[in-house]
């Protein structure tokens, strides 16, 4: 069993994410700035920022993997890129860096344009980009560091929750759609894909979509 953090842990992403690790034996930490008033049992959950590594990283002394799943949106628009950074670069390079990106790096067909490019909403571009933005960082990264890149289906979101299925396809950089063209995952499934790369890598330094 491995010695998970999740930073952003009460979010829509990470709450799921450190469900799923919790349910599978992992030793569990959730980090976030307001602790959650749910809480999963087993689950120890403390109040920090990606806006403070220094102090983040005591909080991570022993871990094996840390999953971001902070969103640059609202107050955090245009600091998550930075803060990833920084947190990468003082991390032990023993620990797994894993990111939840969004829909919007994805490519619409092999070789083809990103999602981004391709009529993407115009509201939830400055966030596609700057996610972009991290995969950029740490592909240019030349530590010795092991990390993964997660992009979510075009429809994952609170606004579309879902339900458990306990399944999803994996579409390497290509956004994941059904055959009706229609691109989504619940929170659920997506957190099973995240646990289920921790516990058996198959993206060592890259970057790929899950959906159904």
């Amino acid at each position: 069993m491995s010695n998970i953090a999740v930073i952003g842990g009460t979010g829509y992403a990470g709450r799921h994410i450190v469900a799923e690790a919790a349910g599978r034996g992992h030793t569990v930490l959730s980090v976030a700035r307001k602790v959650a008033g749910e809480r999963v049992p087993g689950v120890t959950y403390v109040e920090g920022t990606l806006l403070d590594v220094p102090s983040l990283l005591a909080e991570l002394q022993g871990v094996d993997a840390v999953v971001v799943a902070v969103a640059p949106r609202g107050d955090m628009e245009g600091l998550v890129r930075p803060n990833i950074e920084a947190l990468a670069s003082t991390l032990p390079e023993s620990v797994r860096l894993g990111v939840v990106g969004g829909a919007g790096g994805s490519l619409v067909a092999p070789g083809g344009p990103r999602l981004v490019d391709s009529g993407f909403p115009e509201e939830f571009k400055a966030e596609a980009l700057e996610m972009i933005g991290v995969l950029d960082d740490l592909q240019a990264e030349q530590s010795d560091r092991d990390w993964f890149f997660i992009h979510p289906a075009g429809g994952f979101g609170g606004f579309n929750p879902g339900e458990r299925h306990g399944t999803y396809r994996d579409g390497g950089d290509v956004l994941v759609v059904d055959e009706n063209g229609d691109s989504f995952i619940s929170g659920e499934d997506f957190a099973i894909a995240v646990v289920d790369e921790i516990e058996n890598p198959k993206h060592s330094r890259g970057r790929f979509t899950v959906g159904y």
